[in-house]
C-alpha cells in the first residue's frame, strides 16, 4: 500500500521541488510551495530521504498562481517546474537555492550572494527549442527524465519569432529524429535543423526567409537551404552561430551577463584576457576591445569557426582548438584576467588547478548550475582566489535552471 503524509514544506530545494520533513526523512515534493501545508504519496522512499507526488494542497502560498500553460504539470511536458509561482516569487527562492548550495556544497559565506536580476520579461524569451516526432507525427517535447514525446502545439517560453516559424511547419518527415528551431532576436534570422534517424532522400520547400540544415550523426552540418549559420547581436556586436554551435537562448540575458563580466573583470586596456569554454566568442570578444589580447579555448571545432569569424578585425584576438583540461597546460602567457564558461558538469579539479597556476588578478565565473558553482568555488579558493561576490540572474523564469556570475580575485 502507498504511503500518504501531511508535511508543512519549508524550503525550495535546487531542482525545483518544495521541500519538508516526515518522520525524520527529508521528503522532495515538485509542483508545491515553501511554506504550504500538503498532502503526500510517497512515491521513492531511501534511508534519508524520499520523493511525494502532490495529492493535495490543504494550505496554499499567497504566491501560487494558476499555470497559464495546459502542458505544465504531472504528466505534461516537463519543461517547466515553477508556473504554478508568482514570479516575484520564483526570483526570489532562486536567489535561497544559490545561497544555500554555497553554504552547504561549498562551505562559503552567503552574503557572497547578491539580490538576484530577475528577467524583463518571463515569457517568451526562448531563442531555441528542441522538438521530438511523436508515434502520429506530431511535435513535442521529450518530457524530462523520460522518452516519453509529450505532443505541444505552442510553447509559452519561445520568442514570437519562433512561434511564427514553427506555426509555418507543415512536415510529413518519417525519419526526422529532433527538429531544433533557432532565431536571430535582434537580426531577425530563422534556422531550422534536421536531424535523421536514418538518411533518405527528401525534398523541402519553403516560402519565407529561414535556413535549413541537416545536422548528421558525426556533427557535420548539410546545407539543405539558405546559409549554416544564423546571426544575432549582443550588446552592439554581431555574432555568427553555427547550426551546432552553442549560444545562450535568452538574448536579454546574455546581455546581462556580458555586462556583468565586464562589471566584474574590470579591464584597463594591456591585459592578456583568458577566455575558457569560450564558444562563439560572447565575453571575449565582447571585451576584446578593452584588453591588450585575448585568447580563448573551445573544444568544438564548429564554435571555433564561429569565434574566428566574429574576431575578424581584431589581431589581438586568437582562439586554440582543444578540451580546455588538455590545452591549459600549453598555456605559458602571462593571464591578467580569465572568463570561464563551464557547461553544467562544471570545471573540475584539474582546471581549476591550472587556472591556480596561471595566477590571474580577477576572474569572472558564468555558472548554469549552482550546485558546481559552489564546488568549483570551494576549490578556487583552496587554491588561493577570494570570492568576492556571487550575482544570480535569471535566463530561465518558469523552470528551476539558474545562471550566476561569481567575481574570484587573487588573494
Amino acid at each position: 500500500m502507498s504511503e500518504t503524509v501531511d508535511l508543512r514544506l519549508t524550503t525550495m530545494a535546487h531542482g525545483g521541488a518544495a521541500l519538508g520533513r516526515a518522520e525524520g526523512r527529508v521528503v522532495f515534493v515538485p509542483y508545491a510551495i515553501p511554506g504550504e501545508r500538503v498532502r503526500v504519496e510517497i512515491v521513492e522512499a531511501h534511508r534519508r530521504w524520499a520523493k511525494g507526488r502532490l495529492v493535495e494542497v490543504l494550505e496554499p502560498s499567497p504566491h501560487r498562481v494558476e499555470p497559464p500553460c495546459p502542458y505544465f504539470g504531472p504528466g505534461g511536458c516537463g519543461g517547466c517546474h515553477l508556473q504554478h509561482i508568482a514570479y516575484e516569487a520564483q526570483v526570489s527562492f532562486k536567489e535561497e537555492v544559490v545561497a544555500d548550495q554555497m553554504v552547504r556544497l561549498g562551505g562559503l559565506s552567503a552574503a557572497v550572494v547578491q539580490g538576484i536580476v530577475a528577467a524583463a520579461e518571463p515569457w517568451g524569451y526562448r531563442n531555441h527549442i528542441q522538438l521530438h516526432p511523436t508515434e502520429g507525427g506530431r511535435l513535442g517535447f521529450l518530457r524530462a527524465e523520460s522518452h516519453r514525446v509529450v505532443p505541444v502545439e505552442e510553447c509559452l517560453l519561445t520568442e514570437p519569432l519562433l512561434d511564427d516559424l514553427w506555426a509555418a511547419l507543415d512536415m510529413e518527415w518519417p525519419q526526422l529524429a529532433r527538429l531544433s528551431l533557432r532565431c536571430g532576436v535582434a537580426t531577425g534570422d530563422l534556422m531550422a535543423i534536421f536531424e535523421l534517424d536514418h538518411y533518405e532522400d527528401f525534398d523541402i520547400r519553403v516560402d519565407f526567409a529561414v535556413s535549413c540544415v541537416l545536422l548528421l550523426a558525426d556533427g557535420e552540418t548539410v546545407v539543405l537551404m539558405g546559409l549554416p549559420y544564423l546571426r544575432e547581436r549582443v550588446a552592439g556586436r554581431s555574432y555568427r552561430i553555427s547550426a551546432g554551435s552553442f549560444f545562450q537562448v535568452n538574448t536579454g540575458g546574455a546581455e546581462a551577463l556580458v555586462a556583468l563580466v565586464d562589471e566584474f573583470l574590470a579591464p584597463t586596456g594591456d591585459e592578456t584576457l583568458l577566455d575558457l569554454y569560450c564558444g562563439v566568442g560572447l565575453f571575449g570578444l565582447a571585451l576584446a576591445p578593452k584588453v591588450g589580447r585575448v585568447i580563448g579555448v573551445e573544444a568544438s571545432p564548429g564554435a571555433c569557426a564561429d569565434f574566428r569569424d566574429n574576431a575578424q578585425g581584431l589581431s589581438h584576438v586568437e582562439v586554440r582548438e582543444g578540451q580546455v583540461q588538455a590545452v591549459l597546460p600549453d598555456v605559458q602567457e602571462r593571464v591578467d584576467l580569465l572568463i570561464l564558461d563551464p557547461p553544467r558538469s562544471g570545471a573540475g579539479a584539474g582546471v581549476v588547478a591550472e587556472i591556480a597556476r596561471l595566477a590571474p588578478r580577477r576572474i569572472a565565473y558564468v555558472s548554469c548550475d549552482p550546485a558546481t558553482l559552489a564546488r568549483d568555488a570551494r576549490a578556487l579558493v583552496d587554491a588561493g582566489f577570494r570570492l568576492e561576490r556571487v550575482q544570480p540572474v535569471d535566463l530561465f523564469p518558469q523552470t528551476y535552471h539558474i545562471e550566476s556570475v561569481a567575481l574570484f580575485t587573487r588573494a
